[in-house]
């Protein structure tokens, strides 16, 4: 099996908590930048 997330620079459980919030919440990606920058991690 191949890893889906290879490629990227954020660690897959960063990447699944920001998924996880926009399909669950509602909330657009400026908002999950937000709130990921609130914790502690710059995303671009």
């Amino acid at each position: 099996m191949t890893d889906r997330y290879k490629g990227y620079h954020l660690p897959k459980i960063i990447i699944g908590y920001a998924i996880r919030h926009y399909y669950r919440y509602k909330l657009s990606s400026r908002d999950i930048s937000e709130i990921l920058f609130e914790r502690g991690i710059e995303v671009l």
